[in-house]
Parts: C-alpha cells; structure tokens; sequence
C-alpha cells in the first residue's frame, strides 16, 4: 500500500463532535495557522526590566516632537508614560490638603502609621504624597514622611502606612509589580505629629480590578455565581472602571470611564501630572463624567461618549458631546463655534465607539451607529445601522482593515460597510469557558502580521484573563489557547506587538520561541490535535505501521529543536483512543549535515486515527505540513 497524507483543513472546530469534524483539527494550544499549515506561534519578551502597579487593560503609543517614543499604561491603581523602558506616574490629582490638616502618630518597633485627616476621602490602595512634615524625633525624620505612600484606610478619619527609608521613590521600590519598600521602624523618640505645615496630595481613588458582585436573588448572570442565593448583603454590583485615551497633537487626552477627561502636556515633561481639561485655559462647560474619550483625527475634535450634558452633573450615557474644533477645552455650544452633541435612541448605554472607514463606529448595548462629520452648522451626524447586536465589554472590538470584528454576550458581531454575526465554529467552548460574570476583563487587539484578531477572556475557574481566542480574517478561520494578557497593542511604533501581562511588565510579543517572562525563559509549551480520520468509512480495521513526519524547524534557536508526534487509534466514537503510539522528531545541527528523523516505526490499529503534535523544548520553533503514515486494511474484527 502507498503512504497516506494526513492533511486537514485549518483552523479549531470544537462546537462539532471529534468524528463529525473529520479532516480538521479539534483542539490545540501556542498554535496559529500559515497558509494553512499549523505552525507554534512566536514567543515574547520583556519591554523593560521595570514594571508598573496594578492591572493594565488599556495600552496606547505614540510619538512626540522630540521623536520620543511614548506607550500609555492605564492601571486600575495609577496611570503610567513609558518612555525608554522607564514608567513615569502621570496619574492626576484628586484633592490637596491645608496645611495642619495631616497628623501622624506612630508606635514604637512599628514602622505602620497612623495618620488622621478628617473626610480624606481615600480608599484603601490609594497614593498619598506628603509634604511639609517635620520629624516625629526618632528614626521617622522628615525625609521618611515627605514622601509617596499607598494608604490602608481605617476609618473616614484616619488611614495607615508604612514608614519606609527617605528618598525612595514609588518606581525605584516597584519589583515584579508589588512595593518591595525598606521598612523605618519607630522608636520610643518617634512622639511628635509631623508639624503643623503637613500638605497631603491625594492621587485618583483606585479602581476595582475584578467585579464585585452582590448577592441575593436575580443578582448577576441568570443562574451563575451568586444568583438565586440568601441576600446576606446588598444586591450591587460595582464594575471595573476602564481607562480610554487618545492623542492631541503630541499631548495625551485621559479618561477613566465615569469621570472627567484629563489632559497630559508632553512638553512640561515626565515629572508633570495630567490635569482635569477644566483647568486648561478658556475651559467652558467641561462634562464632569465621561464613559470614552476619543480624538477625532480628521477634524480635531475632542469627543465624549457617554457623557454629562450643558450645565448638568448626571451622566446620560446615550450622550455623545464634542469640543469646540481644535479647543479641548471649550464645550460650549455656540452660533461662532462647532461644539455640540448627540443623542442616540436605541439602547441604554454607549459601550463603545470605534474609529474605521473614514467614520466611527457606535456600539450600543443593543444597537450601531455610524458617526461622521458633517460640518457646520451640525458638526457631526449619527445613522443607526443595526438593532440586536451586543457586545461584551468597551474593550471587546477591533478594528482593523476596514473591517471591525467584537465579542457580543452570547456571539461574535463584524462590520465591513454591513453588521451581521460573524460565523464561529469555537463559539461553545469560548461561552462556556468564560467566567462571564466578569466581562469588563474581556479585550481584544490586532495582529497584523498574522491577519488576526485577538480576545482574551476570563476563565471561569480563575476569573483571569487566562484564555484567548483568534479569529483569522485572511483565512477566515479559528483557534484558542491559553495565554494571560489584559491588554494588547499591534505592532506599530514598536515594530512588535505590546501586550500587558498580570505581573506588572509589557511584553513585546511575537519575538523568539519562548516565555521570556522568566529567566532563563522557559519553553513555550504548544500542541495541536486532529479529529479522528476514518479508514474506509471505518467499515474495516487499519493497521498503521510508519509514520514519516514533515515538520519544518526554522527560526528555531535550539541547536537541537525537537516536538513530539503521537498517533492515536479509535474503534467507536464513544470510546477514548486505545492505543497511543508517539515518537519524537529530532533536528540536529551538531554535525556538518543536520540530522533529521526520517520516519517513526509505529505499532498501531483501529477504526479511526488522530494526529497529535507537542513541543516543550525551549528555542523550538516548528510546523507542519503534509505527515504521512504507512497504512494497511486489516479486516473487520
């Protein structure tokens, strides 16, 4: 008999059974396809050394005047510039004390203090900066106090920190995204309060990383996590709040969702804080709430989605406002200005607006709008163009090639000049494993080098950002895999893609084969598995004897790079594989010649068979193409 190709179709199909989906694969992990062809996808790296605190989920990149490469990093604890591999706190100022309003009180061998100020209004893992203190008469000098501090709040009077040596920045003590500070404790010297010139600068409350969900009946996802329990608490829900930013000019435009929009003047340079848009000069009638923040290239006009009304402080989140053109400043709507806005009618809340194809893209809760500008006397005009979509968090879509692809609640939604869902044969398992009480944590991005779009997503058994799944546009397929990432930014700038990991570092991704998270970097573990492929219509036993692999090791960095090749045989769909028979593919380079394993002896027999392929060596990099096996008919029982 001759050899058998074992060719299949690309790209997961998991929402068919094993047998049903015969000729394609089924499942797999670290993989993408090329051309067809499965292939281990590429490893990544640290940006920097450095890290920042909290959970990234919003990343953006440009460039100034000075040619300056700058990466914004908005955390659920402050708001960084990357610049140089360096992050630099831009996080602006919620409130400044009197003097005397901050006392400090400490006791001996401890280095937590307690410091009073009456309706400070912080939440515990705020930043405090304080100012003017003089020494409490021991080892708590004035240099200890007059510093950065995350507070842990006690009461609406009084908060904790901990005393830690003088001259220590917040960034110098940031290690692998924790504080990693040189506790000062007191002595029995340390009675003194700090002086009555004590100033504390207080950073925008932090935000929620993860949802909290109240409990009691009808609270949260129809019959998941606590709905349908005994209301022991109150029934809220309080949501992570999302940053959304864009360019003006060289400058940064800031938001986090709900409050007001911040502008960062790049030239007043790193030490410099954003500061609330209504401070600028010639601010007028500045929303005090805003949901997205976006920067109408085209025209210059600073836009708010979801956002407070003329002369209103209450939220409208069906409101879109807009500056006055070239001004962030001024939002005053007048007969000499273009400032203005829009209210849309279909939904309750904006979610999220999209720039693409020469307009943007509106996403409701329940319906699309297309927005463009029109020009005085209008500004700009919306259409609605499709009722019954939904999406799954602010962070959820991605445009890319004229075309904008997101996650809806229960399906997958693109737009190329219409809306319609976008078929996916990974749909079950990506609902089922997502942890869906959690979807402000979903967040997708680009990859352009690959034509794929990105969504990683909550697992349900963690509530991380540990899974993903890839829809490739060019191919028009799908995979998954398992991969932490709460923010994503496509090659640009960066020549390689950014991601932000949970452990508080950027990665350029798409860089050698490994995790480069440690060091040395581990393997980048990866396999793929086919669905059984029937001999015969399985009517008759095979008996498979050889198995020549076609497995291609270039760009690997091993001189050994190496996967492993099992074949597994099937008699009936209900039963698991009864047999596994594998064998390891070898490259060498250790002699003048590579060295490559021309065939796999195997011993295997069955119905049906499947191909799997594994590797777990660090500096591997392969793919596949066209495996063959040696295959005889060898009778029914």
């Amino acid at each position: 008999m001759p050899l058998q190709k074992l060719q299949f179709r690309p790209g997961f199909v998991t929402d068919a059974t094993d047998y049903a989906n015969e000729g394609g694969w089924f499942r797999g992990d670290g993989v993408r396809f090329r051309l067809g062809f499965p292939e281990k996808i590429g490893g990544w790296q640290k940006l920097s050394s450095k890290s920042f605190l909290g959970v990234c989920r919003r990343l953006i990149s440009w460039t100034d005047l000075s040619s300056e490469r700058n990466i914004g990093v908005g955390t659920n604890l402050k708001y960084y510039v990357n610049r140089g591999g360096q992050y630099y706190d831009i996080t602006p100022v919620r409130a400044t004390t009197s003097a005397g309003d901050v006392t400090f009180g400490a006791t001996t061998g401890s280095a937590t203090l307690t410091v009073t100020d009456t309706a400070h209004g912080a939440v515990t893992e705020d930043f405090v900066t304080f100012s003017g203190a003089t020494s409490l008469g021991g080892n708590v000098t004035a240099g200890v106090l007059n510093q950065e501090y995350q507070v842990v709040v006690l009461t609406p009077n009084t908060y904790t920190i901990e005393a830690r040596s003088a001259g220590t920045a917040i960034s110098s003590i940031t290690v692998d995204g924790q504080l990693s500070p040189v506790p000062v404790a007191a002595t029995s010297s340390d009675t003194g309060n700090g002086g009555s010139s004590v100033v504390g600068t207080y950073l925008l409350n932090r935000t929620l990383d993860t949802t909290v969900l109240g409990r009691g009946w009808g609270a949260g996802p129809w019959s998941r996590n606590t709905w349908g329990s005994a209301s022991d608490t109150p029934v809220v829900s309080s949501q992570i709040a999302l940053w959304s930013h864009d360019t003006f000019g060289e400058d940064l435009l800031i938001n986090q969702r709900g409050g007001p929009i911040y502008y960062w003047d790049t030239s007043a340079g790193t030490s410099s804080r954003a500061v609330n848009i209504s401070t600028l000069s010639g601010a007028s009638d500045t929303p005090a709430q805003v949901n997205q923040v976006m920067v109408s290239d085209r025209d210059r006009h600073v836009i708010a989605f979801g956002a407070t009304p003329q002369g209103s402080s209450d939220l409208d989140p069906m409101l879109i406002r807009f500056s006055d053109q070239s001004n962030p400043a001024d939002w005053t709507s007048t007969a000499t200005n273009t400032a203005g806005d829009l209210v849309l009618g279909s939904g309750s809340e904006i979610v999220v607006a999209v720039e693409t194809r020469q307009q943007t893209l509106v996403l409701t809760d329940t319906a699309a709008y297309t927005m463009q500008f029109l020009g005085p006397p209008f500004t700009f005009g919306a259409t609605r163009i499709s009722g019954n979509i939904s999406i799954i968090s602010p962070t959820a879509a991605t445009a890319v090639d004229d075309i904008v692809v997101w996650m809806g609640k229960e399906e997958f939604f693109i737009y190329d000049g219409t809306i319609k869902p976008l078929p996916c044969p990974v749909l079950d398992f990506v609902f089922q494993g997502l942890d869906d009480s959690q979807p402000f944590k979903v967040v997708s991005g680009s990859n352009t080098a690959f034509g794929e779009v990105w969504w990683f997503y909550p697992d349900a058994s963690d509530t991380n950002d540990s899974l993903y799944v890839v829809y490739n546009y060019q191919q028009n397929i799908w995979y998954t895999g398992t991969m932490l990432r709460n923010a994503w930014l496509d090659r640009g700038l960066q020549n390689k893609p950014v991601a932000a990991a949970g452990d508080g570092y950027l990665y350029f991704q798409e860089v050698g084969t490994d995790d480069g998270s440690t060091n040395p970097p581990s393997p980048l573990n990866s396999f793929i598995e086919s669905s059984p492929v029937d001999i015969g219509d399985g009517e008759v036993f095979s008996f498979v004897s050889k198995l020549v692999p076609d497995i291609d090791f270039r760009n690997s960095t091993s001189p050994t790079p190496e996967v492993s090749i099992t074949l597994q045989s099937y008699n009936y769909p209900g039963q698991g594989p009864r047999t596994t028979d594998s064998g390891d593919v070898l490259q060498s380079a250790s002699s003048p010649v590579d060295l490559y394993t021309d065939k796999l002896d195997l011993r295997l027999r069955g119905r049906a068979v499947s191909l799997r392929i594994d590797s777990d060596i660090v500096g591997t990099a392969w793919r596949t193409g066209a495996n063959r096996i040696d295959l005889k008919p060898d009778g029914r029982r």
